[in-house]
């Protein structure tokens, strides 16, 4: 059973939640900077990532803007027991109108010289993580006839960068993933966002699988992404915005 916080909600101005949001990778990042957003705009909150520690303090912060908020530590690279441990988490906190699937890791290397490990470890985590997240939450967003899977993907996806090959390829797969959940789901009223950002300055930078001396000042702010994702969010349902690129004005760095 996976650590977890409930943070009981305050009352809202108005009484009432925009919806609930689960999201992963929320200890950190872009997916920490989304939480803030959603938490500020009336969301409620699932939060899942590895860092139990961070993960709850999180919780409990935004938990005293007025919304519910839960922080459920699960290691999603532990792919036989992520579906079990996220429809428990389910289970307790709720119907998830909106899944943001942030969790993610960078990883720089020739593909000549990558270890099998290594690449499987990319992979287990960048794409069989949220093709997991995304089958524990369709059965209840097919029962509401309603849904939202906002994937995040990178520009890495499209345009090869050297010794950057195993990650452009997972992000690659998410975003077919993406479009294949979008072509299958889409009359049961599942709508599915991918976005592809380029360079932000999150801690994916200072990781040991990480190799890289890009100025970081003239990277997108996490807060940035963030709030380009809540806008995706908050279209009326009858809308999509199937695919998005944000990028550092500077372009790719």
């Amino acid at each position: 059973m996976p650590a977890s916080r409930k943070i009981p909600p305050s009352d809202h101005s108005d009484g009432h939640s925009l919806g609930s949001a689960l999201i992963t990778g929320a200890s950190s990042g872009i997916g920490e900077a989304t939480a803030r957003a959603f938490a500020q705009a009336g969301f409620d909150l699932l939060l899942m990532a590895r860092s139990k520690g961070k993960l709850f303090t999180l919780a409990e912060e935004l938990g005293a803007l007025g919304v519910k908020a839960e922080g459920v530590a699960v290691d999603l690279a532990n792919c036989e027991k992520v579906n079990a441990s996220v429809e428990a988490a389910i289970a307790r906190f709720g119907p998830v109108d909106i899944l943001v699937n942030s969790a993610g890791m960078g990883y720089t290397g020739p593909i000549g010289d990558m270890p099998l490990a290594d690449w499987q470890r990319v992979m287990a985590l960048n794409v069989t993580s949220v093709f997991q997240m995304v089958q524990s939450v369709l059965p209840g967003m097919r029962s509401r006839s309603r849904g939202l899977i906002i994937n995040i993907a990178s520009i890495a996806a499209q345009q090869a960068f050297p010794n950057w090959g195993a990650y452009g390829v997972s992000k690659a797969a998410l975003v077919q993933l993406s479009k294949a959940i979008a072509a299958e789901e889409s009359t049961n009223g599942i709508r599915v966002v991918t976005l592809s950002s380029g360079a932000v300055n999150t801690p994916l930078w200072d990781t040991n699988t990480v190799q890289a001396n890009f100025d970081r000042s003239a990277m997108l702010a996490p807060e940035t992404v963030a709030q380009t994702i809540l806008q995706t969010a908050l279209l009326p349902a009858n809308a999509v915005i199937s695919h998005l690129t944000i990028t550092p004005s500077v372009g790719a760095l």
